[in-house]
């Protein structure tokens, strides 16, 4: 399969091919409940310092609490750049940094609160990117999470193991994820596990 960095360049690649399109391909997600979702997710979030790990290109930005010192990481070069753009446009004051969640460049212990929603599904090595994720979080600190997985209903679930393979080669999203499962292999602790739309989408709050 070759290395984690080999994949990540990967899909970094595929997602700066696709940037300037993204907003595009997630409308259908916006309208259809993301909206309503991001909210939500947001309005759990808690603690002055905040990291939002795979913004994109700033879906969450216009959610973000004011008076927060809040950092957004993305490894797309052309999503950040979209991503400060909305920044200005809402008059939010964001650190947004080209960097890679499995290789975090901020010291132990730092943020209060992290943020991703629909991210695991395209980090190369989903363990890898939780336990940098977990090392930067403050021993009483949270992560708040809106994540897609894999459906445990035998013939959804399927469907999905089917489909994934088109989703990965074309923009590099694994459809077929369980990322509560690897939550705990990361060493996290389930909060929070509420399902959105089926078993699919889920809001996930965890704790070291």
């Amino acid at each position: 399969m070759g290395s984690s960095t080999n994949r990540t360049e990967i899909i970094k690649r595929r997602y700066e091919r696709i940037a300037k399109y993204y907003d595009l391909m997630e409308s259908l997600m916006e309208s259809s409940g993301g909206k309503r979702w991001r909210k939500m997710l947001w309005s759990e979030v808690s603690g002055n310092t905040i990291l939002e790990a795979g913004i994109g290109t700033g879906s969450n930005i216009l959610y973000y609490p004011e008076g927060k010192n809040i950092y957004g990481i993305d490894f797309s070069p052309k999503m950040v750049e979209i991503a400060k753009d909305k920044a200005k446009r809402y008059g939010k004051d964001v650190d947004i940094r080209v960097m890679d969640i499995e290789n975090l460049e901020f010291n132990d212990n730092t943020f209060d609160a992290i943020v991703t929603s629909c991210v695991f599904c395209s980090v190369p090595d989903p363990i890898k990117g939780l336990k940098e994720l977990k090392r930067v979080l403050k021993n009483d600190g949270k992560l708040f999470m809106l994540e897609h997985v894999r459906s445990k209903k035998l013939i959804i679930g399927t469907l999905m193991d089917i489909l994934n393979p088109l989703t990965v080669n074309t923009w590099g999203a694994n459809i077929n994820r369980d990322t509560v499962k690897n939550l705990k292999i990361s060493g996290f602790k389930i909060l929070k596990e509420e399902n959105l739309a089926l078993d699919i989408m889920k809001l996930i709050i965890a704790g070291k």
